[in-house]
Formats: structure tokens, sequence, C-alpha cells
């Protein structure tokens, strides 16, 4: 499902005389249905840099990946957008989204997007919003005056609303209580069962542990002249 071929990726510094930094060369990476990879390694060694080049938000210089049999590294923008509505979710840290939407609206976007008919779009979201324990009260207001872990929560209920057919997950049980944990854990575990290719970073070991198949350590990818 998620499948990237010898993948490079340089930064120009535009403000330092246009220096070229080599960050990735040779990346190579296959995560399958129903399988969860981790990646690992200190920080700056370029996992959110990987990640970003899947989603297509970084143009990678080199190589390819496919999602689903698209090559984001190739892919015009309208392909990434049906691409990121239809087959790619993402999870990430923080929660972006317009001001003054009902927290209800945001978690049902993904679905409203696709199709789904209101009540049922609102229907999932109520449902995931519950087991994330985001007071029913809140459902109304917008997610902004929220804390910064009950945004978390809205994110992961927005990122799971969907059944994506694969998934990127950047540290998604960061800064969890321990119940709230538990049912991100669960709720990657249900994805996974369902078939969804899981690409995600988590610092979290013991969630690692538990629902990564295996890992990958992206310093591996580091070009030699960076090394």
């Amino acid at each position: 499902m998620i499948d990237i071929r010898d993948l490079g990726k340089s930064f120009t510094l535009h403000n330092q005389g246009a220096a070229v930094i080599p960050v990735m060369a040779g990346a190579n990476l296959h995560v399958g249905a129903g399988e969860c990879v981790g990646l690992i390694g200190a920080s700056g060694a370029g996992k959110s840099t990987l990640m970003r080049m899947v989603w297509g938000n970084y143009l990678a210089a080199s190589g390819s990946i496919l999602v689903g049999g698209l090559d984001v590294a190739r892919a015009e923008p309208r392909q990434i957008v049906a691409l990121r509505r239809q087959v790619l979710g993402y999870v990430s840290q923080f929660l972006r989204v317009v001001p003054r939407v009902p927290t209800l609206d945001v978690v049902a976007e993904p679905l409203l997007n696709l199709g789904v008919p209101g009540d049922q779009a609102r229907a999932r979201a109520a449902e995931l919003l519950a087991r994330l324990n985001i007071p029913q009260r809140l459902w109304a207001l917008s997610p902004t005056t929220f804390s910064g872990g009950e945004q978390q929560r809205v994110n992961i209920a927005r990122g799971f609303a969907h059944p994506y057919p694969a998934l990127l997950l950047d540290e998604p049980t960061a800064s969890l209580d321990a119940v709230n944990r538990e049912v991100v854990l669960a709720l990657i575990e249900e994805a996974k069962a369902r078939g969804a290719a899981i690409l995600g970073i988590f610092h979290d070991e013991a969630a690692r542990d538990r629902v990564c198949d295996r890992v990958v350590d992206v310093r591996a990818f580091t070009p030699k002249a960076a090394a």
C-alpha cells in the first residue's frame, strides 16, 4: 500500500547562498496492508521529513513514493487532494481547523467531503468523540478553545473518522493520559485489523512495541556525505 523506492531529499538554503543540504538518499520502505511500521532515529534524523514527503507536503528530489498506486513524488496537486480524501489519512501532533466550526463538524468533515450523508457522518464523529472522552457539552464549540490534550484527541478522532486504507501517525499517544492512550492504541489495532497500512512515529516505546510490526531506523537513509 505504501511503497518507497530509492527516495532522496535535499533542502536548498536560499538565505545562505543557495547551499544545498542533502538529508536523505536511497530510502526504501514498504508498508503492507494490515501492517504498522514505526520510524525511529534521533531528533533531526529525518523521520518527519519522510512522513511529510509521503503526505505530499515535501517534494522528493529523487525516487518514488507509491501510495495506493499513486506516485506522490510526481502527482499533480489535484491527485494528492483526492488521495488525501479517499486513501491516505494523517494524524499530526497539532490540530489546524477553521475557527468557529463546531467540533462535531470538524471530526465529521472527512466523511462529509466524501459525500457521506450528514447524519451518518456526525453519528460517526459523535461515536469517536465519546470514545475519546470529549464531553458532549463541548461538541458544539470550536476546538480552537480546547486544551492541548483535548485538541489532540479531536485530531485523532478526525483522522480515524474515515476508514483510510493508509494512515500516517505522528506521535499519536504523546501527552495522553493512560485511559485515552489505551483508546488510541485500540483504534490503531482496529485499523490494522481492517487492513490499513500504517506508518508512524512513536516516541512512546511501549506503544510502539504494542502496535508496530517492525521498526525502521531512518539513519540508514542518511547520505554518506552527511553521515
